[in-house]
Formats: structure tokens, sequence, C-alpha cells
């Protein structure tokens, strides 16, 4: 490249400017095509860059003193002076939940939180005292200590993990600012105020303020995947008050007032003094711990924050536990059941007393009672303590023998299955990624069954609903559109660049349109020529795009990697590569394009950043014809206020048509415009900034205004149309969502105008909505918009949730910025969002926090009764994924703090559908039919144990042998339940995607609800005074012994619980036969077994009970007459009042038979519950 002019060399020497665009010198350009820019009439004034400058102030840090309560004085290279009062943290981060000491008090206070447990302990407590002992008092305490221990185990194992992760972590190395060199230092021993070197591709050990780094101009590449989940990478800029110190030649001494630790992400602000000067640092002075340095050799900074302090860290609020609903809502029927075992256990003890008093004098007489004991010569009472003892003692010793009323095994049962669907979900290929290789994953699971009641889904968008890809797709130049039509003639081009035998080809090809390449090779020779020539100089020169170069197989090729912090800008730089427009080099003070085969070199001699006030950026470059022009490019609520209308009115107004056009089809739309400058302006300009720039208060609105001056009377050039490429299958997704009854709010980062876009092309937005924006500065205007919109949604809404169905009233979409947010989430105002949020359909959040994700989850977990998920792949969705009842991180390219921190984790966002619609709807109906179940099977021995001692005078002995007691819930029954809670589906795959809306039944709680709890509480009273009754009836005045008819009361209640399953097993598999058959088969075997050993009770009870045909006319009767009822109630119901599950079963059934696939299903509307 030819040596630049004096004027050149000086502005580049003298750019001692903030904002410095890029730090990667391609050596691509060499050589002397390049031509160069004259700008010695504009005299030698350094490059400046605005309007964000380097505080970045865009992002909303504060405009006015730090005050000293509000900071922290970090002073460089003198971390005990710094820490001196040792109020910092150290670098040494935490996040396992036990440590050896607190293990086992914080694990068994955890474990304790079930409800049951603590009805367990009390039982083998009391089961431990003499005058109580119904059961050994090992066996008593076994089945509760098994189950601690198990959990206990599964839980030190994850807490095992943590702690392995946490120390590797800590025990990285970094090199650290030691007696004059670096030296190698663990990241747990780092200290605030310590000088810290990374190099390229290293992690950044905790918050630091950059000095310096290899690039001159002092911008480093940092990659934030870890933090925001974006893979682009970002600048970050070294003030050049320190970007020529070397630390380990050059004493740096100076001191850092910044603001205490917070979790903005986003916002720094900060003062440095540092020889005599007072600078100010913002945002892109900061990198955080976790990013990556990359295409940058090193950089050097100190560290502010440390630790636990450090922004990832404060924004990581911990795993919390969390717990299935189902199971919360057992804890209450656990509950009812207690009291239920109290009422029967007192009326038990009541009895006992009133029996006693009756039979007074005969105590000493009665040969099963037994009061007084003979066996001495001296007589005394015999375990006797008295009537009102012998009352305490009976209840005691009921509540121990009634304990299963309450079944320890279900928790067990519930475990194993959640294992089981879990193993299932894992295996699903449909739920597999193949582009990331990766498979489902269950992190947590205990929350398996929640999956089938969600009803609010919180969504992140890049990455999550998106690709993070974007596709230029059409352009309006000067009031012309080119590619919209997307003509059959489109193909797709790279662009091309060689010089010196090196070829340099773009990395991404972009689809064409004929029409306007050949326009734009045709060069300036014409009018359409020249505008076309101006619209891609300005996408390929107005970004902050990196061009890096990659080598290829072939040594003269080599590949342009256009790298910058947008997507939308890539996908520009990419377009007018195609177009002939290739942006080969970048450097702090110059840009190399080249221009259709003619490599040209412009200086940067200003640039202002975006902003969300602004909505625009802006460059100022001088071209080689010695002009200096302004190119925007921005959003078009922004833009078409500073184009110039009376220049082209006819273009404006074409262009504006032209993006209507763009928005309809869902595409992301930029416009773009210039105008000349002249020397005065130029000069006038200069000034200005370098006034605004060295202002400490009040900096970011005086580089706004400055951006403001230039930004104005503009000529357009036209508007872009990108794609942003959603995931495979999202609108598709979304729809079925809402088809299910589930509300979908999307929380991004980005700005509104995205947010909307990505809304339209997701589909989640329609046309046909009314929408309603809330964008706000203060707390009083934020009131006054939501009360507007919660009457106008009000008019707008009928007031009966069905005749909205009916009248199909238009749908609402709420979009609320994060500004906004702020004084929403403050408190006041919770409950105005909230009942404003309940009349939309769709909600969109732009421009939110972490932190403000979390709070909008837990604004409607904690007002609705209804379960939330959340979804998002990066570190800033970690607080939104753990705040939801259930958090899903998608594994893939956007890093795994998000999937670290989420109870499931999956490829892409499609695999939803299935995963809600499918399994959570299978994990739901099974769980929710296993606790009822296992309620049922317990308290029908429970009972017959009950009428036993109606007729034993109460004195609590049992018919049942204890090894039948204890095997009832181990071998008896527990098999059949758990089969079928992995098992058994109600309806099909087919079914449950074909019919999104029989996901409801989960949300309507159908398969697990108070009512179904009493019907069969009801049922099992019934089933329990057959199964006892006509044993009695049939034996009454027979000569039968105890244990003959125990057998025969424990083979009808095993037989009659596993019958009972089996009429409602709906998929059938030999697995299923297999454990039902086969537990009764085991049952007879174990009863047969222990009746045949000697040293046991009951000797040979069952070949004598057997042997009578009675015995077998017992069983048969019980089974028929217990079930009948329950039989003829089922079968009315589901003719007279059938929901959705049995018409979509019936329809099943239909094709099946008729293998018919145009049956239509007639499903019941999902409607709202009333608002409040």
């Amino acid at each position: 490249m030819e040596n630049n002019s004096p004027v050149t060399d000086s502005i580049m020497m003298k750019s001692s400017s903030i904002r410095s665009m890029s730090s990667n010198r391609s050596r691509a350009s060499g050589g002397g095509s390049v031509r160069e820019v004259n700008l010695g009439e504009f005299g030698s004034k350094p490059v400046r860059r605005g309007s964000r400058g380097a505080d970045s102030e865009g992002y909303g840090t504060s405009q006015k003193e730090i005050s000293d309560e509000d900071s922290r004085i970090v002073y460089l290279s003198d971390p005990e002076r710094t820490n001196e009062k040792f109020e910092f943290s150290g670098n040494s981060i935490r996040t396992a939940k036990y440590s050896i000491v607190t293990f086992l008090p914080r694990n068994l206070f955890e474990q304790f939180h079930r409800v049951a447990y603590i009805y367990f302990l009390v039982i083998a407590i009391l089961n431990q005292l003499p005058m109580l002992a119904v059961f050994g008092r090992g066996a008593s305490i076994l089945p509760l200590a098994f189950v601690l221990l198990v959990t206990a185990v599964k839980d030190a194992y994850e807490d095992y993990r943590r702690h392995r992760s946490d120390r590797i972590e800590n025990n990285r190395l970094a090199l650290v600012l030691l007696d004059g060199q670096f030296q190698e230092k663990k990241w747990k021993e780092i200290k605030v105020g310590e000088i810290i070197k990374i190099s390229s591709s290293g992690t950044i050990p905790c918050d630091m303020v950059l000095l310096s780094t290899s690039d001159p101009t002092g911008v480093a590449y940092i990659q934030t995947i870890n933090l925001d989940g974006e893979s682009n990478l970002k600048t970050r800029y070294a003030k050049q008050e320190t970007q020529m110190k070397m630390p380990e030649k050059d004493s740096i001494s100076g001191m850092i007032k910044c603001e205490k630790p917070n979790r903005n992400i986003y916002g720094f602000h900060a003062n440095m003094e540092i020889d005599g000067k007072r600078v100010s640092l913002g945002p892109s002075n900061i990198i955080l711990r976790g990013c990556e340095l990359k295409n940058t050799s090193w950089a050097i900074g100190v560290a502010v924050y440390a630790g636990r302090e450090t922004k990832a860290m404060l924004n990581n609020s911990g795993a919390p536990s969390k717990r299935s609903r189902l199971e919360t809502r057992m804890n209450r029927e656990i509950i009812i059941l207690s009291f239920f075992l109290i009422a029967l256990c007192t009326l038990v003890s009541v009895c006992a007393g009133v029996w006693l008093r009756h039979h007074k004098d005969e105590l000493n007489t009665i040969p099963f009672y037994r009061k007084l004991d003979f066996s001495e010569d001296e007589v005394e009472d015999y375990n006797y303590y008295g009537w009102g003892l012998e009352i305490v003692f009976t209840f005691l010793m009921s509540v121990i023998v009634y304990q299963i009323m309450i079944p320890i095994s279900l928790y067990i049962s519930m475990e194993l299955v959640r294992v089981g669907q879990a193993y299932f979900m894992i295996q699903d290929n449909r739920m597999y990624d193949e582009t990331s290789n990766a498979r489902f994953q269950c992190r947590a699971l205990n929350i398996n069954e929640d999956l089938g009641q969600i009803k609010y889904v919180f969504s992140d968008k890049t990455g999550t609903l998106t690709e993070n890809k974007m596709e230029f797709q059409c352009a309006s130049i000067w009031g012309v559109d080119y590619g919209s039509g997307k003509s059959d003639s489109q193909e797709e081009v790279a662009g091309f660049s060689a010089q010196d035998g090196q070829a340099l080809r773009p990395k991404m090809k972009v689809k064409v349109d004929p029409v306007l390449l050949n326009l734009s090779k045709s060069g300036k020779h014409s009018d359409e020529g020249k505008h076309v020539h101006d619209f891609f100089l300005a996408l390929a020169a107005c970004n902050t795009i990196v061009p890096l170069a990659v080598e290829t197989s072939d040594p003269a090729v080599k590949l342009i990697d256009y790298q910058g912090e947008s997507p939308d800008e890539q996908a520009l730089v990419y377009a007018a590569a195609a177009y002939g427009f290739m942006l080969i080099e970048r450097t702090s003070g110059h840009i190399v394009i080249d221009v259709q085969g003619e490599r040209k070199r412009f200086n940067v001699l200003g640039l202002h950043e975006f902003d969300s006030d602004r909505k625009r950026m802006s460059v100022i470059l001088g071209c080689p014809d010695n002009t200096v022009k302004v190119f925007v490019k921005g959003a078009d609520t922004t833009m078409f206020g500073i184009i110039d209308k009376s220049l082209s009115l006819n273009v404006v107004r074409a262009t504006e048509l032209h993006l209507h056009s763009y928005s309809s089809m869902g595409l992301r739309t930029l416009v773009v415009g210039m105008r000349e400058m002249s020397a005065s302006e130029y000069e006038e300009w200069q000034s200005s900034y370098e006034a605004a720039n060295t202002s400490v208060i009040g900096r970011a609105a005086l580089l706004r205004k400055v951006a403001g001056n230039v930004e104005k009377n503009l000529t357009i050039l036209g508007a872009s149309g990108i794609e942003d490429k959603l995931q495979e299958g999202v609108p598709e997704a979304i729809e079925s969502l809402r088809v299910a009854g589930i509300k979908v709010w999307v929380l991004t980062g980005d700005k509104q105008e995205t947010a909307i876009s990505i809304g339209y092309s997701s589909k989640l937005l329609t046309n046909s909505m009314t929408q309603i924006v809330i964008n706000n500065k203060s707390k009083e205007s934020c009131k006054r918009s939501l009360e507007a919109a919660l009457t106008r949604c009000k008019s707008l809404t009928p007031q009966n949730a069905e005749e909205n169905i009916v009248a199909g009233a238009s749908a609402i979409a709420l979009i609320i910025d994060g500004t906004s947010l702020v004084y929403v989430l403050d408190g006041e105002l919770e409950e105005l969002l909230f009942q404003l949020a309940s009349y939309c359909s769709v909600v969109l959040c732009c421009r939110v926090a972490p932190l403000q994700k979390a709070g909008i989850v837990a604004l409607i977990k904690n007002r609705a009764d209804d379960m939330t998920l959340a979804i998002g792949d990066g570190a800033n969705d970690v607080s939104m994924i753990q705040m939801a009842d259930v958090g899903i991180g998608i594994s893939g390219q956007e890093g795994r703090q998000a999937v670290m921190a989420s109870d499931f984790a999956m490829g892409q966002f499609r695999f939803l559908v299935p995963l809600l619609l499918v399994h959570g709807h299978w994990n739901y109906q099974r769980m929710g039919y296993m606790i009822l179940y296992n309620f049922y099977r317990n308290a029908i021995l429970v009972f017959v144990l009950f009428w036993y001692a109606l007729f034993t005078a109460f004195t609590l002995t049992t018919a049942l042998t204890d090894w039948s007691s204890m095997l009832y819930s181990i071998i008896y029954t527990a098999v059949p339940t758990i089969v079928v809670g992995i098992l058994d589906k109600d309806l099909s795959r087919v079914t449950l995607m074909k019919y999104p809306q029989l996901y409801g039944a989960g949300q309507r709680q159908e398969s697990y609800n108070k009512k179904l709890f009493w019907v069969t509480m009801i049922d099992t009273l019934w089933q329990s005074i057959v199964a006892f009754f006509i044993p009695v009836l049939a034996y009454w005045e027979s000569e039968i012994d105890i244990s003959s008819i125990g057998d025969l009361w424990t083979l009808a209640v095993v037989i009659l619980v596993n019958v009972h399953l089996a009429m409602d097993v709906i998929r059938w598999s030999w697995i299923t036969h297999a454990a039902i058959w086969g537990s009764i088969v085991a049952t007879f075997i174990c009863v047969i077994v222990i009746d045949s050993l000697t040293f046991l009770p009951g000797y040979w009870a069952i070949f004598h009970a057997a042997a009578e045909a009675k015995f077998w006319f017992c069983l048969l009767s019980i089974t028929i007459a217990a079930l009948a009822p329950r039989f003829v109630v089922k079968a009315f119901i589901q003719h007279a009042r059938p929901r959705d599950i049995q018409i979509a079963r019936e329809g099943e059934k239909f094709r099946n038979l008729r293998d018919s696939q145009t049956a239509e299903i007639e499903m019941n509307p999902i409607v709202d519950p009333p608002r409040r």
C-alpha cells in the first residue's frame, strides 16, 4: 500500500480518540492499487469517534458524578492499599450448595420439606417406645432411612460435581504483574487493584478495566458467548492515556473511582485519574469475567470487581430447589389424609375406651384380653396402664398400624417413574438436533410432570427463536425495489477481489438480483448507477465490522470473515461484497474497499455508533475524490425525520411503500442516507466533538447533540430488507403452542424494531393484531400509559371469554421496553401490567436486562395460578430460567451457562412442541393417575384393617402377617404402578401433535384435582367394605382361623387393586401384562412360602383355606362386586359427558378400525379463566 500523505499521517498519529474501530490489520491489501485520500485542506486534526464514545453512555450510565457512598476506589497495581479495609471480595467463586459441615443438616432440612417424611419420622420414633412397639424397632426406621439415604447420595453426587467445577475454575492460571513482571497466579488469588495480562483466546478471570492492548489504537475484541449468548465479537477500548504505557517498564500509578458492584452487564460508570489527568470510563472500557479475548494478541487491565462481586456472578442467583406443582398439591391431600387418619385413630381409641368401660368387670376373665398376669406367684397387671393411658396408647398404636394411609412408597415410586420418563424423553429421536449433535437433556428429575401444565412460555429471541444468522434479501434504491419479488433468476454470489496473485472471497454467499448486479457493475456513468454505487458504499463503510482473513486449502485464495457485534451489519457487508463493494481492511483511521476490482482507501474521520435514543449510526469518510461525506443508516422511525424530503419527495414516498412491504414480509429494515460536508462543517464538528468528549458531566447527551448536528438534511439513498433466519419450525411451533392455550412471551435485549420484526416472521404477531406500545421515561408517564392501555383493552375485548372466541375479537399484542419495566417492576405498577397482560395474547419485552427477565417471570408466577416456562440460550437468560417453574436451556453454539442452570436442555426451540404436547401430557397424566392410585392402594388396606378392629374389641391385632404387611407396598403392588407410570399412553403421539388443544387437559388439572381425590376415596371406601365383609359373611359361624381369613383378605386386596389398575390401562404391552398379572402370581407365591415356614404364625393356613371352593368364590365375588360400580360410572360419564381425551381416543379407535384419516374430532374450545 502507498504511504499516506502528510496530512493523513497526521490524522492517524493524533488519533488519540476514544472509539477506535478495529484491531486487525489485514495484510491482504498491500501493493499500490489503493487510491489515497488527500485531506490537506481539512487540516491535521485527530480522528474522532462518537456519539457514545468510549464511555458508551448510550447504554444508560449516569450523567452525574459518582458519590462517595456509591463508589469504590481502586488503586492501580496496589491491591493492598485498595483493599486495606478488607471490604472487597476475593476472586474465588462457589456455586456448590453444601460443604462437609453443612451437608447433613441442610440436606435433611430440604428433604423434610416433604410433609410425609416428618410423619414417618414421628411414626418411627413412636414405635421405639416399649408400650407402643407394634413392629420391630429396626424395621420401622428402615424404610424412611433408605429413602433419605438414596436422596442424600444423589444430592451429594450433584454437589460434588459443582465443587469439582468450582475447583477447576478457581485454580485456572492468569498472568499478574508482580515485582515488575507478569507471573502466573491462580484465579482465586487475584485481588482487586492487580494488573492482569490476558493472551489471545484467554478467558477473563475477573471484571477488568482495559489499560492497553496489542493494537496501537487500544482496541480489543471480546467474545461474550458465555455472558450474553452472542457469538459475534465485540469491541472494547483502552484509554489513550494508558495505552502507550508498558506496565513491565513504566510505573503505572493512578486511581479508578467506579460504581459499586451491580448486576447491570450493559452498564459501567467510572472515572480514572492518571498522570494528573481525569478521564471518564464506560461500558466499552471494561471486560467482564467469562468473556474471551479474540483476534488480539494480548490485553492488559486492572481488576475492579472480583469473585462473587463480578457482574456475571451477581447475575447468577443460584440454583433454586424446584418442586413439582403436582407434588405440592399432593402435600395438600396428604395433610387431608393425615387428618383423616387422626380421625380414624381417635374413633378407634374412643371406641376402645368405651369397650373397656363396658367390660371393666370382665377384664380379668376374658381370654383374649388378659388384664392379669398369673405366671408368677404374685398376681399383677399384665401390660395394663389404666383406662386413660390405655386410650392414649391405643390412639398411638393405631397411628402406627394405619401409618400406610400416608404412602411413603409413593415417593420412591415417583422417583423411579421420573427416571423412566426421563429415559424415554432423552431417547426420543424427534428431539435430537443433528446440526449440533445435541440430544435432549433431563437435568432435573423432579418436575417432569410440570411439562404437562404450562400456561406461559417466556422465550429469549437471539439464539432461541432465531439462528442469529441474517440474510440480505432485497433493497430499495432511489425509489426502485430490487429483489423483493424473489425471482427465479436470483443466484448466490460471494464477490471476488484479486491482487498480486492473492484472491479474496467473502466467507458467505448472498442471493443477488441480476438487474441490480448489472447496475452495480456499470459504475457511476448513469444516475441509477451513481445511486447504486453510493448505496452499497454506505453498506460497506457505515458499520463496525472487522474483516478477518482466513486461510483455505488453496494458498492463493483466502476467505474474508466479517466479524462484528451486529449480525445485521454482517449481512449488509456480505451483501455489499456480493454486489462488488468488498470491505478488505479496517484500522482505527481508515478502511479499504474493493470497488468493482479497484481497491480504494477511505479515511475514517469520525464515527457515531448506534444508540437506543438516536436509533441510527453515522460515519464521516474522507473519499478518494477529496470530498468528505456523511453516511447514515438507521431505523425508519428516526431516519425520515432527518432526510431532506424537498430534494427527493417521490423517492421518499416510494421508499416508505417498499419499507411497509418489507415489514409485512417480516424483514428487518434499515434506511440509508448521505450528504457531503464542507470544510467549515467538518472543522465545526471536530471542535464540538472534542468539547463534548472531554466533558465529565452529561457527556452522553452532549455527544448525541454533536451527532444530531451532522445527521441532518440527508439525501435518501434507499433501504435494505434483511431476514433474521428463524430456527427451523419456529412459526409452526409457536402456532401449535398458541392453539394449545399457551401464551408465548418474548423477552429480548434487542431493540424494539428487531423484536417486532421477529414477531412477524415467527407468526407471533400478525397484521390483524392491535399493538399497544409502552415506551416511557418516567414513572408517572408509565402509569398513565398503562392505565390508558388497560382502558383500551377493556373496550376491545368482550367481557365474556367465550364471546371473545365466538366473535373472533382482535387479538392484542403488548410491546414494552426495558426502561418502562424499570418503573413497572419497582412494585407499584406490577398489578397494572399484570392486568394489562392478561388481556393480551402476545407480549414482547424489548431491551430488558437479565434480572428484568426474571422479574417479569416472577410477576406472572406470583399473581397467576398458572405454570410458567422460560427458555433461553445465553447467560443473560439464567435468572429467567431459574425463576420460572420450568427452565429450558438451548444447547448448541451459544455457550453453556443457560444449559447448566436449566432443568431441561435441547437443541432447537421447535422441540418444545413434542416436549410439552407429547411428553409433558403423558408425564402429567401418568403421574396424576399414579398418585391417586397410590392413595387408593394404601387406603383400601387401612380400611380393611379398620373394619377388622371393629370386630376385635379395638385391640389393633391384625389378621395380616407382619411379612405380608411389609411386602404389600414392595412386591405385591409396587411394580405395576411404576410400569404403568412409565409406559402407559392415553393418546398416541400423532393425535397429540395433530390436536394441540388436547394439552389443555393438564392446564385444567383433569388428571389430578380435589374432585378426583374425593371420588377416589369414596370408591376406596366401597371397595374396602366389599373386600372385608364378603369373607366375614361367607365364613360367619365357621371355624376358620385368623391366619386363613387374613390370607384371604391379603389376596383379595392385591387382586382387587391390580385388576382396578388393569381397568385403567390404555396401552398394553407385554411388560404391563407381566407386571400386573405377575404381581398377583408373586403374591400367591409369597403367601404360600410364608405359610410354609414353621417358625412363623399361620403355618399351612393358606392350604387349609384354599382347599374350599368358598375361598375362590369369595375372591371372584369381591373383584366383581367391588369394581362393578366403578365400571358403570366410568362408562356412563364417558358416554354422557366425554372430555377431549375420551373424544380423541374414540377418534383413534375408529381410525384404526376403518383406517380413516378424514374423521374430524370436535374439541372443546380453550377458554381462559375470567380476569380478575
